[in-house]
């Protein structure tokens, strides 16, 4: 009885060496495709679906999500770039290349012999010590050095479509973390990115409320409100139908003007409590019956239906004012405040400006652009600067960017090295020349020789400069604190955390094992020659 009789004819099965090699070369294909992208020279990527919706960036994770990968190694690599973005919310780009370089520079020791627990155990020790290095050679900032905090924006957003105007984005994106800080919690879901085509990026502005993609529900009601009292409820203004199917038995004319009269009168004192209260602005979460609308019209109240929870939450937050779950309890205490309440067109589509909110915890960054396609690179752009400025106030730690810290980083692990013993030395030598990967990609990316520059990097380290780096504004090798070329701390320690996790990971796998049902080969694997599959 040989392997093949343990399981069905439908298993895929690749083994030792060429299972390595498979995962490697999936790693390593990865983190190609996504390293043009790299730095303020980077290139864009155009993503087509199958639908024909294109999608053009060179933001890492989405272009790993757009992307269809079928190999289960590579997955794991864009697991990665997720985790990254989840986390830090930039960086991801990063984190991919080490993870592919870490594992294409262990195929070299492979070739040497040197058994993948030794290498993963090497790799292990060279991540440790980054951190403890990495730690080490951190700055600390103040929440109030606003200067700082706009040059790590500015940094996140360089090269991503915002370049003309990152100085002023930076500047709205520190204006509405410090608004939306309370104390050491900062939620980023209380900054609405609303996006409108027209006009250029320059006009792209940070608003004191919520802008919500709603019309008012009545073509009566006032259009603009000054200083608006505005009440917040999450049920519907309409009378409850039967949860059973029910029938009502009608034998007069009487009867049934009755039964309208009664509906109307109940309709009516739910719009008189609204009244009381002083309200001239609702915003209902539900539905709100036809009658009720033109009460609400006729009183000059201002009036949106089926407005999102998550829109709800962030006008409660922005306007002081209370989500109300029973009419009864609405009372002018609840009521939220707005200095300006307005419906505007953008194009075909009517918006609802809620603005001039006196200390809102919620903001909306209004974004402008001519296409679809610029409006969502700006979005994540932005998104960018946000994750980056609010993971530098929570740790309070920046680092030198411009491939500063990981040429610092390999001369130190390598200086590390020299003091193990073991094979596990050479593991840490590779650790080290992945990290060389980041800036000498900078360098080819901005079509400057990457040997000079790697070796002039080198040499200004070597002489103790631990801030020179490559500043691709000018070409040239300088001080890029002085610079100001900054990135945080979490950025490089969670891409170098994650990618040698994985490395290590996909090296400890000697043998895929893959079921289909249809009986096709899987998709992304390489079906080995049936002489070849037992060792």
């Amino acid at each position: 009885m040989n392997n093949r009789d343990l399981m069905p004819d439908d298993i895929q099965r690749i083994v030792g060496k060429q299972a390595q090699k498979d995962n490697i070369m999936a790693a390593k294909m990865v983190s190609e495709i996504v390293k043009t992208t790299l730095g303020p020279k980077g290139m864009d990527k155009m993503l087509v679906s199958p639908s024909g919706e294109i999608t053009v960036t060179n933001d890492g994770v989405t272009i790993l999500n757009e992307m269809v990968i079928e190999h289960p190694a590579a997955r794991m690599i864009v697991e990665i770039a997720k985790t990254q973005e989840e986390e830090v919310g930039d960086g991801t780009t990063t984190a991919v290349m080490i993870a592919g370089k870490l594992l294409e520079n262990a195929e070299q020791l492979l070739d040497k012999k040197i058994h993948p627990t030794v290498i993963t155990k090497g790799y292990r020790i060279a991540a440790e010590k980054a951190q403890e290095i990495l730690e080490e050679i951190s700055l600390k900032i103040t929440p109030d050095d606003e200067v700082v905090l706009k040059q790590i924006a500015m940094t996140a957003m360089t090269g991503k479509g915002a370049e003309d105007s990152k100085e002023k984005f930076a500047d709205i994106i520190v204006k509405a973390i410090k608004q939306i800080r309370d104390g050491e919690n900062i939620d980023l879901d209380n900054i609405k990115l609303e996006k409108l085509k027209g006009d250029g990026i320059k006009d792209t502005n940070l608003v004191s409320g919520i802008i919500l993609d709603k019309e008012k529900i009545s073509p009566d009601m006032p259009s603009k409100i000054q200083n608006a009292k505005i009440a917040i409820i999450d049920f519907p203004l309409e009378l409850k139908n039967p949860d059973m199917e029910a029938k009502l038995s009608i034998t007069s004319p009487e009867q049934l003007q009755s039964f309208i009269v009664q509906e109307e009168s109940l309709i009516r004192e739910m719009i008189e409590k609204v009244k009381i209260t002083g309200a001239n602005v609702l915003f209902c979460q539900k539905g709100i019956d036809e009658f009720a609308q033109y009460l609400l019209a006729k009183e000059g109240i201002y009036a949106c239906r089926r407005v999102k929870k998550s829109d709800i939450e962030k006008l409660s937050k922005a306007t002081g004012g209370k989500i109300i779950s029973n009419l009864n309890e609405l009372t002018p205490f609840e009521l939220g405040d707005a200095q300006l309440l307005e419906e505007r067109k953008h194009g075909g589509d009517f918006f609802t400006h809620v603005s001039g909110c006196k200390n809102p915890k919620a903001l909306t960054i209004l974004i402008h652009g001519g296409t679809g396609h610029v409006l969502d690179e700006i979005e994540r752009a932005i998104q960018d600067g946000l994750g980056d400025v609010v993971c530098t106030l929570k740790s309070g730690l920046i680092v030198p960017g411009g491939g500063a810290i990981e040429i610092e980083l390999a001369k130190r692990l390598r200086e590390f090295g020299q003091t193990l013993s073991g094979r596990e030395q050479l593991a840490v030598e590779q650790f080290a020349s992945a990290l060389e990967f980041i800036p000498v990609t900078l360098a080819e990316n901005a079509g400057i020789d990457p040997i000079d520059i790697l070796t002039e990097l080198k040499s200004r380290h070597d002489s103790g400069d631990k801030n020179a780096g490559l500043n691709l504004f000018t070409n040239k090798i300088e001080n890029v604190l002085e610079a100001r070329i900054i990135e945080p701390l979490k950025i490089k320690s969670q891409a170098i955390n994650s990618a040698s996790e994985v490395a290590n990971m996909i090296l400890r796998i000697d043998d895929i094992i893959a079921s289909s049902e249809d009986k096709n080969e899987i998709k992304g694997l390489k079906r080995p020659n049936p002489s070849e599959e037992f060792n």
